[in-house]
């Protein structure tokens, strides 16, 4: 067992990265930029790659892994198919066609630019898809000037994104992924996960009732269950485990009597999110960016192509939320899955590491905009 003088580094790390993130937070917060640049800043302050004060990478990268587990798991509990079908049908084909549409014309483009296909299908597809924890704060901002209609409209689309992208994102890994098995197991393996995450969704419920005014013992089982159906998705299907905690969270999500779960978990999301986005700014190495900034240029552009410009006019022809601009701008950015995609396709030798910055690059440039743009795109769309 290891002594208190042993963990002790590690305490001290955690605390310190919180407390910086915490602090420049507040600051980015205090001259109008979103609190996720305080905490990608954090990254960059306490990464081994500028002076000062480095923190261990390894462990808080571990932190991370869980907290971004859990993280996704909450995000696939939060999803409503139900009131979406009721009050946006038109976002029940829209998301998922643009996410398909947007992978397949995005693919060409990236061969173009000697990406091979494992990598230029994960790239294409992290655009396609926007980041729900960066479309949640949108939607909770105090400076937000969205209407609720608008807010339901980018939920609703962000997490038919995830649950479209998810599925695709399984399948390129599954088909294309160098894990040396045959496509069909790799198949069999996502169809395997998803019976049993089907079965788990009907028998947890029983276990839940049973603990339900157990709150300390709900909040456990809760978030266990998160960390072990994502685990088990990983290490017997071999299923990425951040996409299959997001599997997972979807399927528990649909019955009514597991809506405690996601309550006991939220509060956790702060958190993990802090760490999550600690992670991706330690990563950037300020030594690639001039030569990474053109790839970035090249994913927002190509964001622009198949995300933007459609999003806006799906949302303005189908009536999909009050102002089809803020839709749009809403959910113009890169974030938690494109991060996940492109660390796959990094560890496959897929893409080159001033390809994987240029990626961050465009995670934190993109949620910068999306997230100070989306407050004054209603005037565009009054405009028009």
């Amino acid at each position: 067992m290891a002594s208190v003088v042993d963990t002790a580094p590690l305490i001290l790390d955690v605390g310190a990265v919180l407390l910086v993130a915490a602090t420049s937070g507040l600051l980015a917060r205090k001259v109008g930029l979103p609190a996720i640049v305080g905490y990608l800043l954090t990254g960059l302050l306490v990464s081994p790659f500028t002076p000062g004060f480095v923190a261990d990478s390894q462990q808080i990268a571990i932190l991370a892994d869980i907290g971004v587990v859990l993280l996704l798991f909450e995000v696939g509990i939060e999803i409503d198919l139900g009131r979406i079908k009721r009050e946006h049908s038109a976002v029940l084909w829209a998301s998922p066609l643009l996410v398909v549409a947007g992978t397949l014309v995005a693919i060409p483009i990236f061969l173009a630019l000697n990406l091979p296909l494992y990598g230029a299908a994960l790239v294409a597809l992290s655009i396609a898809m926007s980041s729900s924890v960066v479309i949640v704060n949108i939607t909770r901002s105090r400076r937000r000037t969205t209407s609720a209609a608008t807010e339901d409209a980018l939920l609703g689309w962000s997490v038919l994104q995830d649950v479209t992208g998810v599925a695709l994102g399984a399948l390129i890994i599954a088909i294309l992924g160098d894990s040396g098995e045959s496509p069909l197991r790799s198949v069999l393996g996502l169809v395997g996960f998803g019976i049993s995450a089907y079965i788990a969704s009907k028998l947890l419920p029983f276990l839940l009732r049973v603990i339900r005014w157990e709150s300390d013992l709900f909040l456990i089982y809760s978030v266990a269950i998160g960390l072990s159906i994502a685990a088990l998705g990983t290490v017997i299907f071999g299923i990425p485990m951040a996409l299959a905690s997001f599997v997972a969270g979807l399927a528990i999500n649909q019955n009514r009597d597991t809506d405690q779960v996601r309550k006991a978990v939220l509060p956790f999301r702060d958190l993990f999110q802090v760490l999550f986005f600690v992670v991706i700014g330690s990563l950037v190495e300020p030594a690639l960016i001039q030569e990474a900034l053109p790839f970035a240029g090249v994913i927002l552009g190509v964001m622009a192509l198949i995300k933007t410009i459609p999003a806006f006019l799906f949302s303005r022809f189908s009536h999909i939320g009050e102002s089809a601009a803020q839709v749009s701008v809403g959910l113009s950015q890169v974030g938690e899955f494109s991060f996940v995609l492109g660390s796959a396709a990094l560890l496959a030798g897929a893409i080159t590491k001033v390809q994987f910055t240029g990626i961050l690059l465009a995670v934190i440039i993109s949620i910068i905009f999306s997230t100070l743009a989306v407050r004054r795109a209603s005037r565009i769309s009054r405009s028009i």
